[in-house]
């Protein structure tokens, strides 16, 4: 079963209170959550391995310490986008690849519209990038994706999660961990996440 991390800390909490918050507008909303990106960094790195290497100080000569294998950064389109930044800051020579799925009408079932990722994923620590982690349908099919290009590292980055999502990630692909910043109720009827943050995307972008 993949690892679930649900991360506390008391700056993440107070910007979830924006996002969630129905008043905030889209500047704000869209300022929290890349800086929610930042913040959720430090936890999803936290067991990168590092390499040491030689460099001259302006003092002397010393031992320092950088990322052993390259990042990749793969949002879904669109919400994953507003989460990218804050990630970036902080790991600015990462690649980034976009995947994009809309659910068929009819079968219900995620269908691919776009895909554009970098070639050395295979030896790379991939960061899939999704706000909203609801049934886990769009989640697993972004996830076999970027396993079809060979890599072997994966962690799924979100925000808001529902038990269904996890334990659909948890069964379709359960070597790749779940990092959220809180694990909400449920679904309702209309497969929206409770208490949730409504649509990500519209508010994101100012589209609803």
């Amino acid at each position: 079963m993949s690892k679930l991390v649900v991360i506390k800390h008391p700056l993440i909490d107070h910007k979830m209170s924006k996002i969630r918050n129905k008043e905030t507008g889209t500047k704000e909303f869209r300022e929290s959550l890349s800086e929610l990106g930042g913040l959720i960094t430090y936890e999803i790195t936290r067991d990168f391995t590092t390499k040491p290497k030689q460099i001259e100080t302006p003092i002397c000569e010393t031992t320092v310490y950088e990322l052993e294998k390259p990042v990749v950064i793969v949002p879904i389109l669109r919400a994953g986008l507003g989460m990218v930044d804050g990630i970036h800051n902080l790991i600015p020579s990462a690649k980034i690849g976009h995947i994009g799925l809309y659910r068929d009408e009819v079968t219900l079932q995620p269908q691919v519209y776009y895909s554009k990722l970098p070639k050395d994923t295979k030896d790379s620590v991939v960061l899939l990038v999704d706000p909203m982690l609801a049934s886990g349908g769009s989640v697993s099919k972004a996830i076999d994706i970027i396993k079809e290009t060979g890599a072997k590292d994966i962690r799924y980055v979100g925000l808001v999660g529902a038990p269904e999502g996890v334990e659909r990630l948890q069964k379709d692909h359960p070597d790749v961990p779940v990092y959220l910043a809180a694990l909400d109720s449920h679904l309702n009827e209309n497969s929206y996440i409770v208490p949730g943050l409504g649509d990500c995307g519209d508010r994101l972008f100012g589209t609803k």
